[in-house]
């Protein structure tokens, strides 16, 4: 199958040969028809499936001879959860609608709006957005949907994730309710499926890839290290093994200044992005990175959605994640569109759980090495894989509280932590 058989427009298919490719990817066959035809789609990818090209493609097809957005009109809005990820699908929409008169733009927030206002202001037909700075236009009436065709939504597991299901929202209740809607997501999660009752409409329904499978191409396994050794282990690798691009994920903030701090002072060039980070921080650490000016990406989880990187051959997770599905994300930043990639993980027996529950994931254990010479004092326990079904919950029953008698509910003064939060086919 070629990009020609699909229905495109040839503006559209010139713009991709120009990029190298000549085929699609199996989201992209199958997303690309069913949006052509008008249908609401609810789609399944995992990164690195080209699902971002799945949608800008057919969505320039549908509006290049439609009529011209009025001032502060809008006639598709591209919904994401990060700067990054808005500023990645922005450059989608701006390569392969290049030999088009369409008009696109991104906003998000850590910048001025003013400058974001003026774009808005003679209308645009492609609008990348995120939810809080998208609402803040709203609310100053710099942006208006009355002219609005098409809503996608895009990483909506990832939206949840973050907390933004509110602001989702309110977003929908200003769109006109004759739309096309398209959801993508990493996975059809109970939650997912819920949001997407009240959005979409007898969808086209499409999975391209198991649930929480990891790519064949990425090789995987663990370095058994003690806690404290990690960053010392982390630059033996980097050296011994003339590693030149290497993504680290962390868990937090401050641990990715630590690291960086330390890497650098160890003579490798680092840089770290989260959200602590200012946008042109952000934006200047990842064109480092890609250009190869700096040798180590630090980055959380949520800065790391959306980063772009055709051909990433190093992943590492110097913490493991707290939830199992984020490490099926993070080593999918690299092996894309076929390249191979590795993913290292620098394990303590501290994190011997997170580790249980990651291999119970992706139903492997993964292989072990040590390094020579900084072998843990505390090796780790032995994986067994646990295959079993996680047995439901049982409901919590109801006792009598205080002296009204009245069923009183779970307490309220847990001091319980909360768990952290939470895919190189074209343009994903």
């Amino acid at each position: 199958m070629s990009f020609d058989s699909l229905g495109l427009p040839d503006s559209l298919v010139k713009a991709v040969k120009e990029q190298g490719y000549s085929e699609p990817s199996p989201i992209q066959a199958q997303a690309i028809p069913a949006v052509l035809a008008g249908k609401d789609v609810m789609a399944a990818a995992q990164t690195g499936t080209g699902k971002t090209a799945g949608f800008t493609l057919p969505l320039l097809a549908l509006l290049e001879n439609g009529e011209r957005p009025k001032a502060n009109q809008v006639r598709a809005l591209i919904l994401t959860p990060t700067r990054e990820l808005a500023a990645q699908v922005h450059a989608s929409v701006a390569t392969y609608g290049k030999h088009t008169k369409l008009r696109s733009a991104v906003v998000f927030g850590g910048v001025k709006i003013n400058p974001q206002m003026q774009t808005l202001r003679a209308g645009v037909d492609i609008l990348v957005a995120t939810p809080g700075r998208l609402l803040d236009l709203y609310n100053q009436n710099a942006v208006r949907f009355k002219q609005l065709e098409v809503f996608i939504l895009d990483e909506a597991d990832r939206m949840l994730d973050m907390g933004f299901i509110h602001d989702i929202k309110r977003v929908i209740g200003f769109l006109p309710q004759k739309r096309q809607n398209l959801l993508f997501s990493a996975t059809f999660s109970n939650d997912i499926r819920k949001l997407a009752k009240g959005l979409v409409n007898n969808p086209v329904e499409i999975s391209v890839s198991p649930r929480n499978t990891t790519a064949e191409n990425v090789t995987q396994f663990i370095y058994e290290v003690d806690k404290s050794k990690k960053t010392v282990v982390l630059s033996t690798l980097i050296k011994e093994n003339d590693w030149k691009q290497v993504l680290v994920f962390v868990k937090t903030k401050h641990g990715a200044n630590r690291l960086v701090k330390s890497l650098d002072g160890r003579g490798i060039r680092s840089a770290a992005i989260h959200g602590n980070k200012s946008q042109g921080a952000r934006t200047r650490a990842l064109a480092e990175f890609k250009e190869g000016q700096i040798t180590v990406l630090v980055a959380t989880d949520i800065a790391a959605r959306g980063i772009d990187i055709d051909q990433l051959p190093q992943v590492v997770n110097f913490d493991l994640p707290h939830v199992s599905e984020d490490y099926v994300h993070r080593i999918g930043r690299t092996g894309r569109a076929g390249n191979d990639g590795q993913a290292v993980s620098l394990v303590c027996q501290e994190e011997f759980k997170l580790l249980k529950d990651i291999e119970k994931l992706i139903k492997k254990v993964i292989p072990r090495k040590t390094v020579k010479g900084f072998e843990p004092g505390e090796p780790l326990s032995p994986s067994v894989l646990d295959t079993r079904a996680p047995k439901p919950k049982k409901p919590k029953k109801p006792h009598v509280g205080h002296r009204d008698g009245q069923r009183s509910g779970p307490s309220t003064g847990s001091n319980k932590k909360q768990r952290s939060t939470r895919n190189n086919f074209v343009g994903d």
